[in-house]
C-alpha cells in the first residue's frame, strides 16, 4: 500500500491472553505479535502502545510551546 510506504503504518495494538498483537489499521497486511510472561503484562503494553498519533488529544498544543520556541530563538540569535 503506497500510503503506508509514504506515511508509515498506522499500528493498532491489542492483547490476546499472554500475547500482544499489532496490525496496520489501513489493511496493508503488516502485523506481528510478542509474548509476555503474563496476560496482565501483555494488556498493559498493548494499552501503552495503542496511541493514535493523529488523535487530537495526543498532539502537542502549539500555543503551549510557542513561548519556549521564541525564547530559544532569541537565545540563539544573541550568540
Amino acid at each position: 500500500m503506497i500510503r503506508c510506504r509514504v506515511l508509515g503504518h498506522r499500528l493498532r495494538f491489542r492483547a490476546d491472553g499472554e500475547t500482544m498483537r499489532w496490525a496496520c489499521a489501513r489493511g496493508c497486511g503488516f502485523e506481528g505479535a510478542k509474548s509476555y510472561p503474563s496476560a496482565e503484562d501483555a494488556r498493559r503494553y498493548a494499552i501503552a502502545f495503542d496511541r493514535d498519533p493523529l488523535d487530537a488529544t495526543s498532539r502537542r498544543p502549539m500555543l503551549s510551546v510557542l513561548p519556549l520556541w521564541l525564547a530559544r530563538r532569541l537565545r540563539s540569535r544573541r550568540r
